[in-house]
């Protein structure tokens, strides 16, 4: 079978290798709604994995072996998996068509006459999320790919029955060229993924090129100045400025900051479109919400279903996801783990009523934390207390011989303890009532805010 833009058509059973990964659950949950049988396999346990084994038709095994992909009928594949893979090899051998993760989700992204991509360095899934609840709560049933579960949904994708597809575009690795949106929604232009960009430059080049693939408008944030420099060559008749000043199309005026939480009139031009009030922290909230009630209005949703979805809005999965409160101690798990999400996630809860912010960071691959390492110290500084675990290399090997105590070295507040069980005995030790606790980084430091949970709980 020649892997062509209907494969989709001739299948009914597909096999994930890799399956928990955040790109790879939402396209599990989509396809399984479609009616395919869903097969797969992950190196460890997960949530995610938690969640779609419960599924009908969907089947994991923890570990990967050949005989795994018995009857699939078509392999999909991240690009952290290696070519000598058993289940990869055994694939090629028994004539199974192989295809990688974004390229599949450009291939069911292209079926939809209204798909929305939201890229930029941080905050996409966030963004997703806020639209997705929008929409779905005003009845227009999109197709949902989110890198993070949706609460209302208690999932990371879903498939519905309208023309629109609401989906997180991934610059890693160049993956959201594999798109052709509708609409686009870039949020901010970052120095990140610097092993494959090479630098800034590259990445602005990147997105530049992602907005040429744009069929129709595209929503930008136009306090962004890298952001700026990639749409440098679009047709203004193609752009849609937001900003949290009037200088923009779409923005904010009269915000304010109630115990961290924005509240702001949202206007279009000079027309106000509704008041908002924001039921997720921050800032730089206010400015995500902008943007997504801008691409929910193209959407066709109204300014009070926008109103409504934004106030109903509580976080995604691992943004600022509130564990609760133990013992007078408050736990929070986020996924910053770039040293600009570090600091807008503690500026954040400084602001909160807290005595003191505890910042329980894991650095995520060797290469970001060479690049970064000064800023993440700079970041994490923002904490009253900064406890580093030792580096989650993920799929690199430490040629740049760096290590994690060089980030705290730096810091008068931080403290190096390399493993889970560690950090836990220390932060529960040493914690008091009022305090807050945040996990932070790309790998799996959410299992130590559980530990700390945990024995929180005993306590």
């Amino acid at each position: 079978m020649s892997l062509n833009s209907d494969i989709l058509h001739d299948v009914s059973h597909i096999h994930f290798v890799g399956i928990g990964g955040s790109g790879m659950s939402p396209l599990v949950e989509i396809l399984h709604t479609l009616g395919y049988t869903i097969t797969g396999s992950d190196n460890n346990e997960s949530d995610n994995i938690k969640r779609i084994s419960q599924l009908e038709r969907v089947s994991v095994q923890i570990g990967h072996r050949a005989e795994n992909v018995n009857g699939a009928e078509m392999l999909v594949y991240t690009s952290a998996v290696s070519q000598d893979n058993p289940e990869l090899i055994a694939a090629r051998e028994a004539g199974i068509p192989l295809i990688e993760r974004a390229k599949l989700l450009g291939m069911i992204s292209k079926r939809f006459s209204n798909t929305v991509a939201v890229a930029g360095t941080h905050g996409k899934t966030t963004v997703t999320s806020m639209i997705s609840q929008i929409l779905l709560e005003a009845d227009k049933d999109p197709t949902l790919f989110i890198g993070g579960r949706l609460p209302l949904i208690q999932a990371n994708g879903r498939a519905g029955q309208s023309d629109t597809m609401i989906c997180e575009a991934c610059e890693f690795q160049n993956h959201y060229l594999e798109m052709q949106p509708a609409i686009s929604l870039i949020l901010n232009v970052d120095a990140d993924h610097l092993e494959f960009f090479g630098d800034l430059d590259g990445v602005i080049r990147s997105f530049a090129t992602f907005a040429s693939q744009t069929t129709g408008k595209i929503i930008y944030n136009a306090d962004d100045a890298n952001t700026c420099r990639a749409l440098a060559d679009v047709p203004a008749e193609k752009l849609i400025s937001y900003s949290l000043t009037d200088a923009a199309e779409w923005h904010a005026v009269n915000a304010q900051i109630n115990g961290a939480y924005g509240e702001y009139d949202l206007f279009c031009g000079d027309r106000m479109i509704t008041h908002v009030r924001l039921g997720v922290p921050g800032v730089h909230n206010i400015a995500n919400s902008v943007g997504a009630a801008a691409a929910a209005t193209l959407c066709g949703a109204t300014p009070a279903e926008i109103a409504d979805g934004l106030l109903h809005f509580r976080g995604a999965g691992r943004r600022f996801e509130i564990l609760g409160e133990f013992g007078g101690v408050t736990v929070v798990d986020d996924y910053a783990h770039h040293p600009t999400e570090i600091q807008a996630t503690l500026s954040t809860a400084k602001q909160m009523p807290f005595n003191r912010v505890w910042a329980v960071f894991q650095p995520f691959t060797f290469s970001r934390t060479a690049r970064l390492l000064d800023d993440f110290a700079t970041a994490l500084s923002v904490a009253d207390i900064a406890v580093v675990s030792d580096i989650m290399g993920s799929r690199e090997v430490n040629t740049w011989n760096v290590y994690a105590e060089q980030i705290t070295e730096q810091m008068q507040n931080g403290i190096h303890i390399p493993d889970f069980k560690g950090i836990t005995d220390y932060v529960v030790s040493h914690v008091q009532p009022g305090d807050l606790v945040v996990s932070m980084g790309g790998g799996d430091v959410y299992k130590c805010a559980r530990m700390i949970v945990a024995e929180l709980e005993k306590k």
